[in-house]
């Protein structure tokens, strides 16, 4: 059984590919946030990018293209035993879309106090009211996370 600092080391693996992908984002103007899914034996299944500016699709957050690819490449839509890394703390639209494909663990990098739906703002995610909850673990490379964002906006403010 992996330690702690396992676990923690896997993370940051994920959160890296997934800062990866959100590195593409802003390319198309779009917020870098990233997200990758890997199957039960940390194999990637599908990465994505924000990509709302690009496409003019309201939904179209890393989380939702993300869960669709995998959907896609997978042949079915029920994700059980996957896990979503992703760089920033998931709304509640990407919550909902999370538990609906039945997500096992959600990674995340920084919090997002206005939006964030996975203990922030809300906890959508672990509502025992629901049918399938995920495991959550958040603040993982954090500052890194935070960074892109803050460089991303400043700018623009």
């Amino acid at each position: 059984m992996p330690g702690f600092a396992d676990i923690r080391r896997a993370d940051e693996a994920l959160i890296r590919t997934a800062l990866a992908a959100a590195a593409l984002a802003p390319a198309t103007g779009d917020v870098p946030i990233g997200a990758v899914i890997l199957d039960a034996s940390g194999a990637p299944v599908a990465t994505a990018g924000n990509a709302r500016e690009a496409t003019g699709d309201p939904t179209a957050h890393a989380e939702i293209l993300v869960l669709r690819a995998a959907a896609a490449a997978l042949g079915h839509w029920n994700l059980t035993g996957y896990t979503l890394a992703v760089t920033a703390e998931p709304c509640t639209m990407c919550a909902g879309a999370i538990v609906l494909a039945r997500i096992q663990t959600v990674v995340f990098g920084c919090w997002e106090p206005k939006t964030g739906a996975a203990g922030s703002l809300w906890d959508v995610m672990r509502d025992r009211r629901l049918t399938h909850r995920v495991e959550v673990r958040g603040g993982v490379l954090a500052d890194e996370c935070a960074a892109a964002l803050v460089d991303f906006f400043a700018p623009r403010r």
